[in-house]
């Protein structure tokens, strides 16, 4: 059927003489023109821009289909969740009847081969992707915005000896750490996109990936969410977890023993890296040439690296510079301490997973007297959720205030200086990563400095133990914000006011 003996009751202008073909090619492009008015940017660079155009034909008398073929399950399945339903509701409004969308995965091709990106017109605000090979690295900044790039197929798997094959236990890779498991929230909102940019595309950009925070924020779980999304769209492939810890030990017994061979072999063949908490590396030179040789080695074939830390690229003390500038070279994004809402949403989702739902009262006043991180939370989770099941009670806040006693007790006592570093930037509306970052804007350094005056005056902490609190800075840098701040406080009213409600907050 031609374009002209569809006509304009479908509600797509006609070009005459435009066949089939021209006019569902003219229908999902302009579909994608109103998806990319509709969604982020970086939402729609990163699933939608990459795919091939889909194919539209008619279903029944009143009806059509578009296909669309997508590379791998987990996209797949990620689009089908996230933008179906709209894609659907697009093309049924410009189509004038009823557009179903069929998600299918396109056949795998050739190493190096790419899928033929979709163009969106001038004058939509989005510039057209680039192809992937030859592409500019990303910025290293946590800022910086997720750039479009081309989906190319998975390349195809390389060949290994049935002897050399890992194990699917050899992986350690947790099954129940995923990207539905995780809470999302603005703390981790960068590191998470990033994470499912990689496991929809490994290997193509923002490869190495560093993610860095403090403890219990949420960094492990997120390597694992990609390490499972890899494993399910491709189960053969070569995939690792593993601590820093367990990397130096690998490196010693191979030392020992003189097999450096085998622990190349182990390495250097992977597809996917995950390694947690690389300031473990710090002092061990050995252990950072190995590193650097696998880290060198996977880059080389486009296996893709994902490493965490408790503090950016370049706040890695007694570690070689060649490496710290690598872990740089990709995307650096930080986790922050979860912000309130965050916190009550992950309390709710848990307390639902262990089959005990938690009043939404109750998971706000456990979140307002646990704020240091994931782990804290979980585990006052863990002792309010058994008071209940011992004691036969239903859970409350008086419940829960009982459970939590020694708790509150102690935090009444003790005030932690990432407590006050997430206080003071909750009320001055900066990032906590601003307070261990190189940023001196007036509008940073301002609170950095009030937070050095906080943890000064209520913590047991010396001026060394809060300068590397604060990014690794010199004592001497805290001692003159100290005594900045606490000058203007005898003179400045505003501040001094300031500072009052912040001791308020933080003394509970």
């Amino acid at each position: 059927m031609s374009l002209q003996e569809h006509g304009r009751a479908d509600g797509v202008q006609v070009t005459a003489g435009m066949d089939t073909a021209d006019w569902a090619s003219d229908l999902w492009r302009r579909g994608c023109e109103r998806l990319a008015t509709e969604l982020p940017e970086q939402q729609f660079n990163t699933w939608i821009r990459p795919l091939p155009p889909a194919t539209v034909a008619g279903e029944g008398a009143s009806a059509l289909v578009a296909t669309l073929k997508v590379p791998n399950h987990f996209k797949r399945d990620w689009i089908r969740r996230q933008y179906a339903a709209r894609i659907e509701a697009i093309l049924t409004e410009l189509a004038g009847r009823p557009t179903r969308l069929e998600l299918s995965l396109s056949a795998r091709e050739p190493a190096g081969a790419t899928a033929t990106p979709i163009v969106v017109a001038a004058g939509t605000g989005m510039s057209a992707a680039q192809p992937a090979a030859g592409a500019a690295a990303p910025s290293s900044e946590p800022s910086a915005a997720l750039k479009p790039v081309v989906q190319p197929a998975a390349p195809a798997a390389t060949v290994i000896l049935p002897s050399q094959a890992p194990a699917a236990s050899k992986h350690r890779i947790n099954p129940q750490l995923t990207f539905d498991t995780l809470v999302p929230g603005r703390a981790n909102q960068m590191a998470r996109t990033a994470a499912l940019h990689v496991a929809g595309a490994p290997g193509v950009t923002y490869n190495p990936l560093f993610i860095y925070g403090g403890v219990g924020l949420g960094k492990t779980h997120l390597i694992h969410a990609v390490g499972n999304a890899l494993l399910k769209d491709r189960p053969d492939a070569r995939v690792l977890y593993l601590h820093a810890e367990q990397f130096i030990s690998d490196v010693v017994k191979n030392y020992q023993r003189k097999t450096f061979d085998e622990l190349k072999a182990k390495y250097h063949s992977l597809d996917l890296l995950l390694i947690d908490d690389v300031q473990f590396f710090a002092g061990k030179d050995r252990t950072q040439e190995e590193f650097f040789n696998a880290f060198e080695a996977l880059l080389a074939k486009k296996a893709h690296i994902i490493m965490t830390s408790d503090t950016y690229p370049k706040g890695l003390v007694d570690i070689d510079e060649r490496l710290t500038s690598r872990f740089d070279a990709g995307l650096t994004v930080a986790i922050e301490p979860p912000e309130l809402e965050m916190r009550v949403a992950i309390l709710i989702k848990k307390a639902e997973a262990e089959g005990q739902p938690m009043p939404e009262d109750v998971a706000f006043f456990i979140a307002k007297n646990v704020r240091a991180n994931v782990r804290e939370l979980e585990g006052a989770l863990r002792k309010v959720l058994a008071y209940a099941k011992f004691s036969h009670k239903e859970i409350s806040i008086t419940l829960a205030r009982e459970a939590l006693k020694d708790l509150l007790s102690i935090q009444n006592r003790q005030i932690g200086v990432e407590n006050i570093q997430k206080t003071v930037a909750d009320f001055y509306k900066i990032k906590v990563a601003d307070m261990y970052s190189k940023k001196r804007p007036a509008s940073i350094a301002r609170p950095r400095q009030i937070a050095m005056y906080l943890a000064k005056e209520l913590t047991q902490k010396s001026l060394p133990e809060i300068g590397e609190l604060f990014g690794g800075r010199d004592h001497t840098t805290v001692l003159h914000a100290v005594r900045k701040i606490g000058g203007e406080r005898q003179k400045n009213t505003e501040l001094n006011q300031q500072l009052h409600v912040l001791e308020q907050t933080l003394k509970g």
